[in-house]
């Protein structure tokens, strides 16, 4: 489940728990991509092809429209398309569309500095919400709209941008899951061969898509869709996934940056792309679980789950079994109950409600529970989606690295951690396995690191964050030379740039509209507490 999506509410993923279910001067120059010996060949053919397609797309623009109804965004928001080769090492070759969308700045024609671009994470999520910043009036995001348009996308793979697919949607949602945790080797068989099928299934469904369903692929794209709204440098945004989208942008394309903020980031190193990172995440998650608790335990006059972590812990286990011994509501079973606490550890917000929802459960009112934590079988856009997330999740990070093929080595790796760490542990795992056996060439991690040309990169993370640990911070601010790190210290939140904390605000904003950072790295107390 990397550091990348957010829990998507009533989903769940293969047998487990949906885990999260987390460019140039002039359009057509590019910087060749970093490689290694072996593979140069082959990137400058790519980076080639990506100075070809940008051109093309400088030279073709973006035909704006309104958005189509059934998208969900309001005027003015504007939506477009743009075109890039499926296969950068064949330009001319097959195309897809990528979904883009864009409300314009809120300042004077004098105050514009760009376009600012967005990704929220994933792999697998959508940008296309980004704009819905400037017609919602979000407060974190008045200065910043009124110099730059906000411009959002659907990455290559996800929702309409030649969306891939793994399994049907309403199957994907409705199959039973079994507990994350296994209880015998039995059960450890039935998971691997539920991932194999999975792995299989994306084959057969999109495998013309899955041999360039990868980071690199996703950031040439970002390149020819800056040169297609005319802009000869990158403003761009990455939160959780997307900062990896940021470190590889930053590594290939380093003189098309002018600004570019990464917040919650992923671990850039080659040897924790992507199977280290994810256990990794384990470990932190067992953290923010913990600090969950005590804030639940500390509140104990409110919900009543026990006034110590130990007790909340107890109340924990005890409605795990009872959902294992007979799923509450005949649907939700442990599966459906990570899927849905999870959310807790990775987001703030999401302390009370989900306190909220278990205190009614264990005051006698089920019905909140299976609301909230059961699949939706009637919302059929929201599950199609939900699998094309959980598809493209797979699929990016399967084809983005080499994964352990021996499962003994995922055995013992994921029976150690769980010993220690046991509230995300074996789901992650299982959410993972596709990658064990999986049908499309496996790539090298790009090496990131500071390109000639990079700007000040400023990068935004707090120190207890579940979804990517702090570390990642500290060796992307490693890599990117004259990189500034604000560090949350004493937080959790996944997604620091969306949060109330004027330390942290005020020094976004400075940076996107002045381009200035502090002369040494800063460190912010954390943003208020939630209160019951």
């Amino acid at each position: 489940m990397t550091g990348m999506r957010p829990p998507k509410k009533k989903a769940a993923a293969l047998g487990s728990a949906g885990v999260f279910v987390t460019a140039t001067l002039i359009a057509g120059a590019v910087a060749a991509p970093s490689a290694s010996a072996d593979s140069r060949h082959g990137q400058d053919r790519e980076a080639r092809g990506t100075a070809i397609a940008a051109a093309r797309a400088a030279k073709a623009g973006i035909t704006w429209q309104d958005c189509p109804a059934d998208w969900g965004l309001e005027k003015p928001i504007q939506c477009g398309w743009v075109t890039v080769p499926l296969d950068y090492a064949k330009p001319n070759g097959k195309q897809i569309k990528l979904a883009v969308d864009r409300i314009g700045n809120t300042g004077t024609k004098a105050e514009r500095q760009g376009a600012l671009i967005y990704n929220p994470g994933g792999p697998g999520g959508s940008g296309l919400r980004f704009p819905r910043r400037v017609t919602t009036k979000a407060p974190l995001w008045v200065n910043t709209a009124k110099a730059y348009d906000f411009v959002g996308f659907d990455p290559r793979g996800v929702g309409h941008s030649a969306p891939i697919s793994c399994a049907d949607p309403q199957e994907f949602v409705k199959a039973p899951k079994m507990d994350p945790v296994p209880d015998s080797e039995a059960d450890k068989r039935a998971q691997r061969k539920l991932a194999a099928e999975y792995a299989a299934g994306c084959k057969e469904r999109s495998g013309e898509m899955l041999p360039h369903m990868t980071t690199p692929n996703t950031v040439r794209d970002l390149d020819v869709i800056r040169a297609a709204l005319g802009e000869k440098k990158l403003n761009f945004l990455g939160v959780s996934y997307g900062t990896y989208i940021a470190a590889v942008y930053g590594t290939m394309f380093p003189t098309h940056v002018r600004r570019m903020v990464a917040d919650s980031v992923v671990n850039p190193s080659r040897e924790k792309i992507w199977y280290q990172a994810n256990l990794d995440q384990d470990v932190a998650f067992e953290m923010r679980w913990k600090d969950w608790q005590d804030w639940v335990a500390k509140n104990d006059a409110t919900y009543h789950l026990g006034d110590t972590r130990a007790e909340v812990q107890a109340q924990w286990l005890k409605l795990r079994a009872a959902a294992k011994k007979n799923p509450i509501g005949g649907v939700v079973g442990p599966a459906e109950l990570i899927s849905f606490f999870q959310s807790a550890p990775y987001y703030d917000s999401s302390w009370a409600p989900t306190a909220q929802v278990w205190s009614k459960y264990v005051a006698g009112d089920t019905q909140a529970l299976v609301d909230a934590a059961a699949p939706d079988l009637s919302d059929t856009a929201g599950n199609a989606a939900s699998e094309n997330g959980n598809a493209v999740y797979t699929a990016v990070e399967c084809t983005d690295a080499k994964w352990p093929t021996s499962w003994k080595k995922w055995d013992r790796d994921n029976t150690e951690l769980h010993k220690k760490y046991p509230f995300m542990t074996w789901a992650n795992a299982w959410l993972n396995l596709p990658c064990a056996t999986w049908p499309a060439k496996q790539q090298t991690p790009v090496n990131v690191k500071t390109g000639k040309g990079l700007p000040p990169v400023l990068i935004v993370q707090a120190t207890r964050d579940a979804a990517t640990p702090y570390e990642g911070a500290v060796e992307l601010h490693k890599r990117f030379k004259g990189s500034r790190l604000i560090t949350e210290k004493n937080a959790g939140s996944h997604g620091v740039t969306g949060l109330a904390n004027p330390c942290i605000n005020e020094r976004v904003d400075a940076y996107l509209l002045t381009g200035k950072v502090d002369a040494a790295d800063v460190t912010c107390a954390p943003h208020a507490t939630p209160t019951p």
